[in-house]
């Protein structure tokens, strides 16, 4: 699942190819709004909110989408080869008369009034990357239920939105914890540097092209993705396990020398 500083790129795509021009060509390819025409409207710009895009259209329009594991949105320029996946894969066009922004495996995919954007992203908590960051808000809600396991308090976007799989992994190894401690047994003070350390990072990884936790061009991350490879600090090799609520695993990588805590 693309995190938030992936989302946060794709919007500033969007917004610099389509923002300030009107649309000479829009084809939503699902059927609730396969006969929608926003064709003449100007894009007015393209907003990220924790992992969804709102692209809000003249006339109190926005487009939303979210491209949860499989999804994104490609530019491309007239005459341009498409080539983000087969045609059967594309679920909204939108053109001007200098780009073109194909969505290819849009999970969710809405068109609603702009005064209607809660229904859709109101139930997020503060965007780690918006304007609305608010930490002692995050902690709060990061504590509400102190019998949660860390790694799926995190990935709650209602808590803070904007950390996905690969930044649960690095921010538990970053606080020596394990992603399966509940959240009432974290040190003292380690949830309000955890809130801090999750804003540090996606900020300092928004506009870069390959995401970096460790200061590392070589190594680029901590744990995610290295099991079994040795552990960067310790030496000690890396393991994984799912975790998830049942519906839903999510592949996980920790140190078992650097992170205290319950493991599978």
């Amino acid at each position: 699942m693309p995190e938030g500083d992936t989302v946060h790129q794709a919007a500033h795509r969007l917004h610099t190819a389509l923002a300030g021009s009107a649309l000479t060509h829009s084809d939503l390819r699902v059927p609730k709004y396969a006969t929608a025409d926003l064709t003449g409207r100007t894009v007015l710009d393209v907003t990220p909110r924790g992992k969804h895009l709102l692209t809000r259209i003249e006339g109190g329009l926005t487009l939303h989408s979210h491209l949860r594991m499989d999804g994104s949105w490609k530019i491309y320029t007239p005459g341009e080869r498409w080539g983000g996946g087969p045609g059967h894969q594309i679920r909204a066009v939108l053109g001007n008369d200098h780009h073109t922004a194909v969505g290819y495996r849009l999970p969710v995919l809405e068109l609603l009034r702009t005064t209607d954007e809660h229904k859709a992203v109101g139930h997020l908590g503060p965007d780690l990357l918006g304007p609305d960051w608010d930490p002692a808000l995050a902690t709060e809600n990061l504590l509400r239920d102190p019998t949660r396991q860390l790694g799926e308090a995190l990935l709650d976007q209602r808590n803070l939105a904007g950390i996905g799989n690969i930044y649960k992994s690095e921010l538990c190894f970053l606080a020596a914890v394990t992603p399966w401690l509940p959240i009432g047994d974290l040190p003292e003070g380690t949830p309000e540097r955890l809130v801090k350390a999750a804003h540090r990072l996606l900020e300092a990884n928004r506009d870069r092209p390959a995401r970096s936790t460790t200061g590392r061009r070589d190594q680029r991350l901590y744990v995610y993705g290295r099991a079994p490879r040795p552990c960067l600090r310790c030496g000690t090799p890396v393991r994984r396990a799912d975790q998830g609520d049942g519906s839903r695993e999510r592949p996980t990588y920790w140190c078992p020398r650097c992170q205290s805590g319950p493991t599978p």
